[in-house]
Order: C-alpha cells, then structure tokens, then sequence
C-alpha cells in the first residue's frame, strides 16, 4: 500500500481529503479544526493527517507547490487509498476590482497555461471544472453562516515569478477570481480518475494592487474558509446521489 510518496497504510486515509498546499498549515488545520487526530504521513514532510469533524472521518495533507506536485498526491489518493473527493483550501492572489483581501472564492473552474491536462486529454483542451454538488453544498454553507463567497474562474499558474505582469490584465478583464497553482490540476486528475473535486481559497495578496497578508496570516488563518468547507462536506454527505 505505500507508494513512493506517501506511506500511510491501508484505510488510513478518510475518502475525503483536504489539501492545503503548505505541509505547515496541514497540520494546523488537523490540529485546529479536527478532532482525535492521528498523523499518517511524514515522507519528504509532506504532512498528513487523519480526524473527525463533527464524527464524520476527514484527512487532510500537503500537496505541495505546483500542479506537479499535487498531481502526484492526488492521484496517488485515489488510486492507491481510494480517496473519493479531493479539496484544495489556500490561497490566492485577486486581480479584479470587487475581489479584496480575505474574500472567499470558489473555483467553478480553472484555466491554466500548464500544459498537463493537454497532454492528459490527447492535445485537445480540458474544460478543469469543479465538482457541481460540492460546489452548490459550499456555497449553501457559506449562506447558512451569513459569509459572503465568490463563485468563479481560477487561474492556475506553473510560473510563480512570471515574465509576463501585463497578463493579468487580461484575466482582470476575463473576470478570473484569483491566481493560483493548483486548481486546473486537481481537477483533471479527479476527472481522469474518477474523483470529484473543489477549490476553496482565502485572497492572501492583490496582485494589481498590492496588498497582501503577512506569511504567519497565510499559514495560520482562513479560518472562515475552513467552517464553510467543512460544513460543505457535511450537506454533501447527506444528499445520497450527486448531481
């Protein structure tokens, strides 16, 4: 059952996982928000770990920086642990006028100018969408809580440092959410392997203008992020066929 990358075993992974791109805040969330928590992965410090929310089992691991990193987890999850819904929660950076620092964003979809899900899908373009019913249960919790989320396009971008500042213009005026690494990914490995998927991130910085939070903030907050996804999770458990 242990693969190259992750050494926990048979049934130590709940089918639902959230996956913050920091090992650090995987373990926060655990800690935070997680009850009876047992850590079921060290490799390479890519930290996991396994609780219940509200009695209901839930894992949570690092899936690294970048669509290839966690492509790698990801599809090793559903494979090889039978992991059934994946959930990106962390950050991004807005470009729009009306998203803020701290907004909530939902990613419905996710562009990208990462070639993997070309090659995943014969060299035709992948719509990277998001599970709906996990979508509609997210967003239907945010509302029961009084939080104000937006629903949108992601872009998930391979360079960090790009080369390229006026292209976020263009996904100003393309209404694109926010920017960042992972989304597009996640959700073509779930497609191609049969998991359902969602992004949830908290606006860490504006990218157009330049505002951001400071780094302890980025580990250790969202904690709103946190509530309406969880509580997400929960709705979806009750509806028993997904649209």
């Amino acid at each position: 059952m242990p693969t190259p990358h992750i050494e926990a075993r048979e049934g130590d992974f709940a089918d639902t996982v959230l996956m913050p791109g920091d090992p650090l805040r995987a373990e926060f969330i655990a800690e935070t928000f997680l009850d009876d928590v047992v850590c079921v992965n060290r490799v390479r410090n890519m930290l996991g770990f396994t609780g219940t929310y509200r009695g209901r089992r839930v894992s949570v691991m690092g899936s690294g920086m970048g669509i290839p990193s966690l492509s790698i987890y990801a599809k090793e999850l559903i494979t090889e642990y039978g992991v059934q819904r994946l959930v990106r929660v962390g950050s991004c950076g807005a470009v729009r006028d009306d998203v803020d620092v701290n907004d909530i964003v939902i990613g419905m979809g996710a562009c990208t100018d990462s070639g993997v899900n070309r090659t995943r899908f014969g060299g035709h373009d992948f719509a990277a969408i998001a599970d709906f019913a996990l979508t509609r249960h997210t967003v239907d919790a945010a509302r029961e809580r009084g939080t104000r989320v937006k629903v949108g396009n992601l872009f998930s971008a391979d360079l960090f440092y790009t080369p390229d500042d006026a292209f976020f213009h263009t996904m100003q005026r393309h209404g694109i959410l926010g920017v960042e690494m992972e989304a597009a990914g996640l959700y073509g490995v779930c497609a191609e392997f049969g998991a359902r998927a969602l992004t949830v991130c908290t606006v860490s910085d504006h990218i157009l203008k330049h505002e951001a939070l400071d780094a302890q903030t980025r580990q250790t907050g969202f904690a709103e992020m946190m509530a309406i996804t969880l509580e997400g999770l929960l709705r979806d458990d009750q509806e028993p066929s997904h649209d």
